[in-house]
């Protein structure tokens, strides 16, 4: 099952163009939901795309929702305030988008992808043989290649 978080629509702000502006947040680890619910605390329009999620355990079924895009929420933040964005040391970085009606619309392609019911994920454009820097974990530094692209650890 799908699921997404939009508590108000891509360009429906209240503020002006000149007056607010679109921004990728890049939220720290695990905080996308709380950065969102401080979206709606500021009334900030933001997008959030949610996935359901199931869980099996030995005696019982967890079902929640989890980010598509993890560590990124998408908000359109009044100029005047931006610095609110960054009261609960929930964001490691705002990114500025430049092309705000290209990005727009790829907001709405998101959206509905999400509405449509498929089940999604999101993967690395990797292709077989393609050469690769390892950039987090044990293996940190070193470079290869892609053995399996259908397996983002599939590196050789």
């Amino acid at each position: 099952m799908l699921t997404d978080a939009l508590p108000t629509t891509p360009g429906s702000s209240n503020h002006s163009p000149e007056e607010s502006a679109w921004f990728v947040c890049h939220t720290r680890p695990r905080c996308e939901k709380k950065f969102a619910a401080l979206m709606v605390a500021e009334c900030f329009e933001h997008y959030l795309p949610l996935l359901q999620s199931v869980r099996k355990y030995q005696h019982q079924t967890k079902r929640f929702t989890k980010p598509l895009f993890p560590g990124y929420v998408f908000a359109c933040v009044p100029l005047e305030r931006k610095a609110r964005i960054f009261q609960q040391d929930l964001l490691a970085r705002a990114i500025p988008v430049e092309d705000v009606p290209r990005f727009l619309r790829q907001l709405d392609d998101v959206r509905a992808i999400v509405a449509s019911g498929y089940e999604l994920s999101v993967l690395p454009l990797l292709r077989r043989g393609r050469r690769v820097k390892i950039v987090g974990g044990p293996l940190h530094g070193l470079e290869g290649f892609v053995d399996d692209p259908s397996n983002p650890r599939g590196v050789v």
